[in-house]
């Protein structure tokens, strides 16, 4: 039973979820790291950090983007420069001390069930927010298409922003960032470098995937 203070400063009522560590087990923790670049891999495992420190019963879509905005340059390059950066940052900070604290009682739910696809694992069963799980299934999703076997950071935050309910769009709302425009600035990075490795590949005959990531680069010049 859990304690809380009503109107007269009494009460008592049960917990609306179940008390679970904000964590997964090992075979779900393996199975998702395969999934996601060494940068992600970063965030998420920051995100798992920030829930755990804070008391948190499941990682939410807040702490995915708390962990995003400091994973590096990549995701700071699409918000309207290192102001807003920083005034979100700030809202951030403040969630176990100001807003956050009423979302410790309610699950972070969109009202839809992620469905994993293919086999996959159902993050939300392993200390995940369903809102969270679904971003993350979002973001799998958002690489495949590209054919790309691992998602980026970018692939996440486009999957969180696309979901209103989520607790990181409220936050984006407190800091006056517009989540339609956000999702613009992040499309057209993904544009700006597909544009910039057809060129590369144009220009030098080499297969780009395989020049970044230290293989032998191949000739594409029969092609």
């Amino acid at each position: 039973m859990t304690r809380v203070a009503g109107t007269d400063g009494v009460g008592t009522v049960p917990p609306r979820i179940p008390q679970q560590p904000a964590a997964e087990s090992g075979s779900h923790r393996t199975e998702l790291d395969a999934r996601l670049s060494a940068e992600l891999a970063s965030v998420v495992s920051g995100a798992r950090r920030r829930a755990l420190r804070d008391g948190d019963r499941q990682i939410d879509t807040a702490h995915l983007l708390h962990s995003l905005l400091e994973a590096g340059p990549e995701v700071g390059a699409v918000f309207d420069g290192a102001p807003q950066v920083a005034r979100l940052l700030g809202y951030l900070v403040q969630r176990s001390i100001g807003y956050g604290l009423r979302w410790r009682s309610a699950v972070e739910d969109s009202g839809t069930v992620p469905v994993a696809a293919g086999g996959r694992p159902v993050v939300a069963e392993a200390g995940w927010s369903p809102v969270a799980a679904g971003a993350l299934e979002g973001a799998w999703e958002r690489a495949e298409r590209r054919g790309e076997e691992r998602a980026r950071g970018l692939d996440l935050l486009a999957a969180i922003v696309t979901d209103p309910q989520a607790r990181a769009v409220e936050v984006l709302r407190r800091a006056g960032v517009d989540a339609r425009a956000l999702l613009l600035r992040i499309e057209s990075a993904f544009d700006v470098e597909d544009e910039f490795e057809d060129e590369f590949e144009l220009e030098f005959g080499l297969d780009f995937e395989r020049y970044v990531g230290g293989g032998d680069p191949g000739c594409r010049s029969n092609r």
